[in-house]
This record gives structure tokens, sequence and C-alpha cells, in this order.
């Protein structure tokens, strides 16, 4: 198919356009001047009511309603002008993959953050800008960044964790997949983490909190070069994110220098369209309710200086000319969609996403040769669990259960019976009687995700356990078994004191796509030794963390929270951020420095050797937390600021290395309005999690004056 260079322009062209200056042209300049050039001299050639045109979606009423009923049932256009053949934005959403037809569903985010693997996610937003583009779309709005201050947010399985910089790596891993084929927009800016009271919530939050942990990984995407970001709902510090000119003007475009476009969060995302456009926002989503002919009378009436509508069409004609020519055609192929390669790599994610928790007494994994019956039980286990059923819903051709992906993976020797937890004499009976015993848990649509007003669905979750029938009959099963197995579904986290310390094993599969029973079970069946870690914390209870109300009109983010909110105050958490067990066992030795003094514009390497000193291969995640020694402000006990994976074969050693730059050491000072990389003492961990036992090897290094 073509890609968004548009459609050739009339023969006739007269008025403003005498010179025949169209997009076409744009897409042909030999340079980055000249295009851009071309593209004021084309905005000025517009009458104000095309320039307007590109501001805003066009979806029509009754695709309004058939929105309603089958969200993205086909892409939602915004802009096209045939007179000077520019294209459309063709906009899907996502993010675990293109939320249209049958497309591939990989694992939520929460679960590729959990991989910490960056390559992989890169082949993620790949793969999904080719089934973006064979299916006829340009823009791909699924690169969800929000910190999930607190866990219970219901949208919080859409984003890949709650660390800022884990989250910038990773989302901009998924850009430059992306954007081999399509724009990708990075959503929702900012502070959005309250599902329920997103339409009217006020975020109050201080400049210092704002800069450092709910923006860092926006800024990372635009350093990436991502098109779009997507304004969120909610207020911040009193005004609606899609009029904040000081998020969008002073500090995205501002300070941080963005030259894409800003779109609108769908319908409630622009509140007055005067605000919206003096704000910032360049594209009103899906339709004009409050740009378009408001929008043009607000001009004339001078309210909306004509200048502020030069340059949202600029930025919105700039992004369209610089995806023109991207793509590889060839690969925009139908077939792609959901093919064998996808599915493939849906499945390699689901497996180095699921997170070993605990193990106790080798009882995972399950060797078939000495396991005679397994039974397997709860209802969920026979459900395709995939996750929300709001704007990130994708409706794949199938989905692999995990007790279908059991059966698939036993093999002839292993018997394989379900009890979907309906009758406890019977699930007393036949975990007594089996080798071992899977209880599948967990959450679903239901419980979390996007709260839909007019269907009793999803939102967020105050409560973080297991509903009490769940808990029951996990407790059921471990009263019979000593060999019982938890696996859990969900998308973030789930508080598990009541039952943990009854069963041997659990292992967090979150919500795992479509091929997620084949991983769940190559998982348990040891075809495949667990590599995931946990990108959030998951505390022992809810008074460990934030304050959370889910209807709250006002309410404060603070500086801390997940595992810098542990450390300060000297909570132990469930399972700790980072954390993850795997078949086999690593050691970790001689941390050393490049150089034990930088500059403030300097870095240096980390390097620290790790050994595989179990039976299997086995893929570690290496991470890297810094702390500043006796700093003039407030510091967390340490940051995470580097990760690597590294596979190891039995009894191999290797060498692991992450660079840090100083500048990213630097905090936000509000009295100045600048980034200071302070002169002090730092010291560097590594380990295989944040817990402070896994952080025993340390270093330390001075930034100079």
């Amino acid at each position: 198919m073509e890609g968004i260079r548009g459609t050739d322009p009339p023969d006739d062209l007269s008025g403003p356009t005498a010179n025949n200056l169209t997009f076409a042209d744009i897409t042909k300049s030999e340079s980055e001047e000249e295009r851009e050039r071309l593209i004021v001299e084309l905005v000025s050639r517009m009458s104000l009511e095309e320039k307007i045109e590109q501001m805003q979606g066009s979806i029509s009423w009754l695709g309004l309603g058939v929105m309603l009923v089958r969200y993205n049932y086909k892409p939602f256009d915004s802009g096209e002008n045939k007179r000077l053949g520019i294209p459309p934005i063709r906009f899907t959403d996502g993010p675990r993959g293109v939320a249209l037809n049958n497309s591939t569903c990989f694992p939520v985010s929460m679960a590729r953050g959990a991989t910490w693997d960056p390559g992989l996610e890169e082949r993620v937003g790949d793969a999904i800008g080719i089934e973006a583009r064979s299916q006829g779309c340009n823009f791909f709005g699924g690169v969800c960044i929000n910190v999930p201050r607190h866990p219970g947010w219901g949208r919080a399985q859409e984003t890949f964790g709650d660390d800022p910089h884990h989250l910038g790596v990773m989302g901009t891993a998924m850009v430059r997949g992306l954007q081999r084929h399509v724009m990708a927009c990075a959503k929702h800016y900012a502070c959005n983490s309250i599902e329920e009271a997103r339409f009217f919530v006020d975020v109050r939050v201080d400049e210092r909190t704002l800069r450092e942990i709910y923006m860092p990984h926006f800024k990372a995407c635009v350093d990436a070069g991502i098109a779009s970001i997507m304004s969120a709902y909610n207020k911040v510090n009193g005004e609606y994110c899609g009029h904040n000119s000081h998020l969008l003007r002073d500090i995205l475009k501002g300070d941080w220098g963005f030259d894409g476009l800003v779109m609108s969060d769908f319908f409630f995302g622009v509140r007055d369209g005067v605000a919206g456009a003096n704000g910032g926002l360049d594209i009103e989503m899906p339709n004009n309710r409050r740009y378009g002919r408001k929008l043009r009378a607000a001009v004339r009436r001078g309210d909306v200086a004509e200048g502020v509508v030069d340059e949202a069409a600029t930025r919105v004609i700039r992004q369209k000319a610089r995806f023109a020519d991207v793509g590889e055609p060839a690969s925009y192929d139908g077939r792609k969609v959901a093919g064998d390669e996808h599915t493939r790599l849906a499945l390699e994610v689901a497996r180095k996403g699921i997170v070993l928790l605990k193990n106790v007494g080798e009882a995972l994994p399950l060797v078939r040769e000495s396991i005679g019956k397994v039974v397997v039980i709860g209802k969920l286990a026979a459900l395709p669990n995939i996750g929300d059923k709001g704007s990130s819903q994708v409706r794949p051709p199938y989905a692999v259960t995990a007790l279908q992906g059991i059966r698939d993976r036993a093999g002839g020797s292993v018997e394989v019976l379900f009890e979907s937890g309906g009758n406890d004499e019977r699930v007393r009976k036949l975990a007594r009687e089996s080798d071992a015993c899977v209880v599948v848990a967990g959450l679903t649509s239901r419980n979390e995700g996007e709260a839909m007003p007019v269907v009793p669905v999803g939102g967020d979750r105050e409560d973080l356990d297991l509903p009490e029938a769940s808990e029951k009959l996990i407790q059921t099963a471990a009263s019979e078994s000593d060999r019982c197995i938890v696996v859990l579904e969900g998308g973030s986290v789930i508080t598990m004191e009541n039952w943990k310390d009854r069963v041997e094993a659990i292992m967090m599969a979150w919500y795992p796509g479509m091929e997620g029973g084949h991983a769940i079970a190559d998982v348990l069946f040891g075809d495949v030794n667990p590599s995931g870690k946990l990108p959030i914390t998951f505390p022992k209870s809810t008074d460990q963390l934030p304050f959370f109300d889910r209807k709250a009109r006002s309410i404060e983010y603070g500086y801390y929270h997940g595992y810098r909110l542990f450390d300060k105050e000297g909570y132990e958490p469930a399972f700790a951020h980072g954390f993850g067990l795997s078949y086999t066992g690593y050691s970790y030795a001689n941390l050393r420095l490049s150089s034990r003094s930088v500059a403030r514009d300097g870095g240096l390497e980390v390097s620290v050797d790790v050994s595989n000193t179990g039976h299997v291969a086995g893929e570690e995640i290496v991470q890297v937390y810094v702390s500043c020694v006796g700093g003039a402000v407030d510091r967390p006990v340490k940051e995470l600021k580097g990760f690597t994976k590294v596979l190891l074969e039995p009894g191999e050693t290797r060498t692991a290395t992450v660079v840090l730059d100083a500048a990213d050491l630097a905090y936000y000072d509000t009295g100045s309005g600048e980034w200071v990389v302070e002169p002090a003492e730092y010291t560097v961990y590594a380990g295989p999690s944040s817990r402070p036992e896994d952080l025993r090897l340390s270093a330390a290094f001075s930034v100079s004056t």
C-alpha cells in the first residue's frame, strides 16, 4: 500500500496555489531545510478553514455511533486535503497490538516491561508498525508511558512499570520499532494514573516532582524523535492537560524543543477550544467538538491569533511529510497480520515476561518423566484472558488459555485434569491425588482496565487482593497438595499475604497475550527458564502505598512512590522492584568503574562479572542503581540508572557493562529552573534486584566541579 504520501493534486489549482505548490512537492524536497521552507509556504497559501481542518478529527456522527459499539472498527482519520494533496492521519490504538480486525495480541505492556529487554520491545514495535500499515493506518497511539503512582490504577497494564528510567528505555525502544513504519504517539501527558477520576481530577504536583518523576520518560521519547504526544484528560495544577500551556508550550515545545504534534485524548480532551489552541494543542480527536467552526469564529474575534493556527497546521503537515516515504512497502502484506512470525514473537515475549516469584523445594519445573498427573484448578485457566476491553482491546484470531497450553505441552506420559473450582470436595480430592496442582487465578477486564461510562467493567482497584473466592480456592487446594503452584494473571500488583506462605510456587504471568497459555506451560515444564523481573513493587499491603482515591476531585502527587518510597520509609515489600527467580543461580563479582571522577558533562562505564552457578542456561537482568551521598537536596536512597540482560550457559561468566552519563544524575532546581548535576560523591550498586541484600556490590565515584 501507499504510505502517507497523499493523492495527486487536481489539475485546475487556482487562487492561493497559483504556482501549484502541493504536499507532493514537500515530500520531494532534498533537505530538511527545504522541506521546512515549503511547509511554511504551503501553510501560508491555505485558507483559515483549510488550516483548521488539519487540527481536527473527521469522524462522522454515524462513525461516532459505531465507535461506541465497536471502538477502532476502522482507523480514525483527520486532516485530509484533496485540493493540496495532503493525506489524512489514520489513527489506530494500542498498546498490546493494533486495535483493528484480527491483529496479533502481544502481552500487555507491564508484561513486556517485565522482560527488561528493549531490543525485544523494539521488535514488538516493528511488528505492530507493520500490522498497522498493512491495515491502512499510519499513526499508532499506543506508547503508554504513564507512571502508575499507585498500582491500583486500572490501566497500569498499559504501561511498562513505575520507574521513570525503565519507562524511558522501554518506551523509546517501542518508538524506534514503530517509526520504521508509522507515526508513534506517547500518552497520556501528564500525571494520568487514576482511571475513574480521569475526566475531572486535578493533580497537584510540585515542579521538581513533575520534572523528575512524571516527565523524564516523555522527554526520552521526544529525544528519540517521536512524532506525537497525546495530552491527558486530567488537570495538572488547576489546568486541563489539553489546555495546559506550561506542559505543552513551556516544557514540551519550549524546554524540550519538540517539533511534533500534540493531539487530544478522545472526546473530552478539549474542554475549551480557545484555551486548547492557545495552550498548544494541535489536533482535537476524533472530531471537532471544540475546534472546527468554533475555532474559526474565535480567530475572527481575535481570541486566537491566526499564527497559533499556522503553527499547529505546520506541525501536523511536518509530521505527515516526515513519514511520507517511511516504511517497507513489501512488508505490508495482510498475511503478516497475526501471521506465524508475529505470533512466534508474541510467544517469545510472553515467555520472557513471566516472573517466578516463589519456588520452594524445587516445586518447579515440572519434570515430565517424574510427573504422572497434574490437576489444573480455576475457571480462569480455561478462559482467554488477554486484558482490558477498553480502547486498548485487541481482537486476535485466537488466544491460548493456560489449560490448553498445559495440555499441549504436557506430553503423552502426563495426565492433565481440570476442575473449575466450583466443587470444594472435588478440588480437595484432585489436589490430594495429583503429583502437582496448578491453580490459575487472577484478574480480568471486569476487575481492572479502562473505565467505560456505560459498561460496569474495568476501573481502578483500591483493594489489591485477589477476589475472596480465588483466595479460598488457593487455600483449599494448598491444604491438600504439597506441590501447589499458583499462576497469576493480571495487569499490575496483586497482594497475596493471605495465602502466599501456603503454596510452594508462584508465577506472575500478567495478561500474556494470544500465545500466553503456551508460554505459561513452557515455564511450568522447564522448556523455558524464567527470566522476567518485576517492573513494579509488590507491597505486602496497601498501607505501604501512597494515598489513593479513585473518585478524587483533587489529589497531591508526592515525590515518592514505588521502591523509592519503600527505601525512604524502610518498608519491606512482598516482592521488590526488579525481583525475579530463575531455574538456575547467578553470582555477581568484581564491580568496577571506568573512572572514579567524572566531569558534569562526562560519563563512566560500570562493569560487573556475572556467573551462572547452576545447571541450565539462563538470561540474567543486571540492574545498576545510584545514590547521591550528602547532596544539597532530598534525594532517594537509590535510583535505577541502567540495566542490561546477559545470556549465560551453565558455568559461564560474562561481564555486563552499563554506561552512566553524569547528566542522568541531575536534579531539577526549582529556584533557577535548571537541571543541576551536583558536584558530590555518588555510590553505584549492581545486582539482580532493588533489594538491599541483592545490592552488596558497590563502588564510589565523584562528579567534579
